[in-house]
C-alpha cells in the first residue's frame, strides 16, 4: 500500500474515534449590543490585557452623571466555556446602569483558546485592570459585584471563592486585588468531581481541563469553587432551576451546603420546573437580584460576610425568551 493512502486511513480512523471534547466548538454567533439607555456612557472593547489575546476586553457603561464613585457589576457570560460573548450583558439590559452602578462586560478566553486555568486568570485580570483605572471611570474600587450564569455562573462562583489564591493572578497590575464583594451565581458547575447522571453534561468541563475529568483530578479540583470556600469569602445569591438537564441542581446545593458550613451569608433560590436558564422570567427574581446588590454594594456599611444562610424557591415562568448569557 502507497504511504500516502496509509496515512490518509490513519488519519480517518483518528478522526472517528477522537473524544468528543477534542472536537471543535460551533461557530461563534454573535448576540446584538444590548441598547446603551440615555445618559449612559460606552466604553467598548477595552483592552485589559496589553499585546494579549482578542478576547481580552471588556466592555464598561458608566451613568454620564454621578456623584462620586460608582458601585460595579461585572457580567461573566456562559456559553460552555466555548461560546459567548460580552455583548449581551443583562445588568445593562435589566437597567443597573439607570439605577446608580456601573455596569462592565468581559470577554474571556475559550476553551479552544487555552484550557484552564485561562479563564479564570483572564476573569481576574479583568477586575484588576478595572481596579486600576477605577479613579478614571469613577468606579468605586471596594465595591465590585460579579454575575454569570452557567459557564459564566462557574467562573463568578470561583472570583467569589478564590480571593486569597494568588496562582490565579498572572500577569499586569499585580498591585491591584481581584476579590469582589458580592457573588450572584446562575446556575454555574461547582464540583467537576461530583458524580453527574445526566449523559454528557461532563463534555464541556473535559473540553476546559483539556483532557477527560478522572485523567485530570488535580485540575479539576482547582477549577471546583468548592475548593476554595472559606469563612473570608463575600456573601453569594445562587439561583438554579431544579429541572437542569445541563447543569444538575446539585451542583449549586453542594457549594450552597459549603458556603453555610463556612458561615458565609449565602441565598439559595430554586425556580421549580426550570431548565438550563429557562423559566426565569418569574416576578420574583429580578427583584431579589437587586435587592442582594443593593444591599451588598450600595449600603454605607456593606453587611457582614457572615449573616448566616437561607433558602427560597419561586416557581417556573412560561417565558421562552433567551436566558441570561445564552447566545442562541
Amino acid at each position: 500500500m502507497k504511504k500516502s493512502v496509509l496515512h490518509f486511513i490513519l488519519f480517518i480512523s483518528a478522526m472517528i474515534v477522537a473524544p468528543a471534547f477534542a472536537q471543535p466548538a460551533p461557530p461563534h454567533r454573535t448576540v446584538p449590543f444590548v441598547r446603551v439607555p440615555e445618559g449612559v456612557q460606552a466604553h467598548r472593547d477595552l483592552v485589559y490585557v496589553a499585546d494579549g489575546h482578542e478576547r481580552h476586553k471588556l466592555d464598561l457603561y458608566v451613568p454620564e452623571k454621578t456623584d462620586g464613585s460608582l458601585p460595579l457589576i461585572i457580567w461573566v457570560h456562559g456559553g460552555g466555556w466555548q461560546n459567548g460573548s460580552k455583548d449581551g450583558c443583562p445588568p445593562l439590559r435589566n437597567g443597573y446602569a439607570g439605577r446608580g452602578y456601573a455596569v462592565a462586560s468581559i470577554n474571556y478566553r475559550l476553551s479552544q483558546h487555552a484550557p484552564f486555568p485561562a479563564q479564570i486568570e483572564d476573569c481576574k485580570a479583568a477586575i484588576r485592570w478595572l481596579r486600576a483605572h477605577a479613579r478614571e471611570y469613577h468606579l468605586d474600587p471596594n465595591r465590585f459585584g460579579v454575575w454569570g450564569s452557567s459557564a459564566g455562573g462557574h467562573l463568578v462562583a470561583l472570583l467569589g471563592t478564590s480571593g486569597d489564591v494568588k496562582a490565579f493572578d498572572v500577569g499586569a497590575n499585580l498591585d491591584q486585588s481581584s476579590r469582589v464583594q458580592a457573588v450572584c451565581d446562575y446556575y454555574g458547575p461547582t464540583d467537576f468531581l461530583a458524580p453527574v447522571n445526566t449523559p454528557g453534561a461532563t463534555a464541556a468541563e473535559s473540553k476546559l481541563l483539556g483532557g477527560l475529568i478522572m485523567e485530570k483530578p488535580d485540575l479539576a479540583r482547582r477549577a471546583n469553587p468548592i475548593m476554595f470556600v472559606s469563612r473570608a469569602n463575600p456573601p453569594f445569591l445562587i439561583v438554579h432551576g431544579d429541572k437542569d438537564p445541563t447543569v444538575p441542581i446539585n451542583q449549586s446545593q453542594l457549594l450552597f451546603d459549603a458556603l453555610k458550613r463556612a458561615g458565609v451569608s449565602v441565598h439559595f433560590h430554586t425556580v421549580k420546573g426550570a431548565g438550563h436558564g429557562r423559566g426565569f422570567g418569574g416576578p420574583e427574581i429580578e427583584p431579589m437580584v437587586s435587592s442582594f446588590f443593593e444591599k451588598h454594594l450600595k449600603a454605607k456599611t456593606p453587611p457582614s460576610n457572615l449573616d448566616g444562610a437561607t433558602t427560597s424557591e419561586s416557581d417556573a415562568s412560561a417565558d421562552r425568551t433567551t436566558p441570561p448569557g445564552r447566545s442562541s
